[in-house]
């Protein structure tokens, strides 16, 4: 995706003009955990489809930070684009075309990308649209086979509620971890009580890690449930902290570190993003040692 980050002076006036600032950054959900996993050090893969236009483009911006590209062509649509509308507070409001991503299918997704994996992750948004979301199913299926681990990220409120939380449930049977923010662990499980939530997701999922914005975040098995507090900081653009989240905590999991060191990292890698404009690392953002690490 290329996001388009538009923030207005003050409230929007119908019908008339806003003073802003508006850039265009990289984006993609998917995209933007792959590079954040690439910037804590794990060599990482991205396969995803653009518009033939800008193909060596979106590779070239891939290979600079440091992530294998794998995509494909469409002849007809453009690569999808976002406009992100950020409030005072760095709030987001999307409004997306899916592009080139809704026409993604199974030739795109040979079997022989899983050759010597060790984790395969899941943008939700994948499983929206039938096309995608059958290729992707497949390719978790044979993952899941031969024994590499499946993660999958819920993406979106809004489609969870267009398709049917039952539903996403059942096409994500084949992950083992699951990354769902406030909203969407609400949606999935049908409340808002904490403690329901966790029991709901870890009876279908070995690990749940719910993303609670300034309330931090928690981990949880059927046995065990972690918690970790949100520090606080000077918001500038909260696009891209729940990606950064999820390549902390995968990444801190990849290097064999306990589930709660996972969890720290997970935090301090979200809140490090909320610092930055657009989706993606740059080379100043860095993260201290998690609490619990010398």
């Amino acid at each position: 995706m290329t996001d388009v980050i538009v923030r207005p002076d003050g409230p929007l006036v119908v019908g008339s003009d806003r003073r802003a600032k508006i850039g265009l950054y990289p984006g993609g959900s998917g995209c933007n955990q792959a590079a954040w996993l690439a910037h804590f050090g794990i060599p990482v893969a991205f396969a995803g489809r653009v518009g033939r236009r800008d193909l060596a483009e979106q590779e070239q911006l891939l290979r600079e930070v440091g992530v294998v590209p794998v995509l494909s062509a469409d002849e007809t649509r453009a690569t999808g684009m976002l406009i992100a509308i950020l409030s005072e507070g760095g709030e987001r409001s999307f409004l997306t075309d899916r592009g080139a991503n809704d026409t993604l299918s199974a030739d795109d997704l040979p079997f022989s990308m899983l050759n010597q994996l060790d984790l395969v992750h899941v943008s939700g948004y994948a499983l929206f649209t039938p096309g995608p979301r059958a290729a992707v199913m497949a390719l978790m299926a044979v993952a899941r086979a031969r024994g590499i681990t499946v993660t999958v990220d819920p993406a979106s409120v809004s489609f969870l509620e267009e398709v049917g939380p039952s539903n996403f449930l059942g096409w994500t049977s084949d992950a083992s971890i699951i990354f769902p923010n406030a909203e969407e662990a609400a949606c999935l499980t049908g409340t808002r009580n904490e403690a329901a939530q966790i029991r709901f997701l870890t009876a279908r999922y070995d690990l749940a890690v719910i993303k609670r914005g300034a309330g931090g975040a928690e981990a949880a098995t059927q046995a065990i449930r972690l918690k970790a507090a949100a520090p606080k900081i000077e918001v500038a653009d909260t696009t891209g902290a729940g990606d950064a989240f999820l390549a902390g905590f995968l990444a801190a999991r990849l290097a064999g570190k306990p589930l709660d060191i996972c969890l720290n990292r997970g935090v301090a890698a979200g809140a490090a993003a909320t610092t930055i404009l657009g989706g993606r690392p740059t080379a100043e953002v860095s993260l201290a040692p998690a609490e619990g690490e010398a």
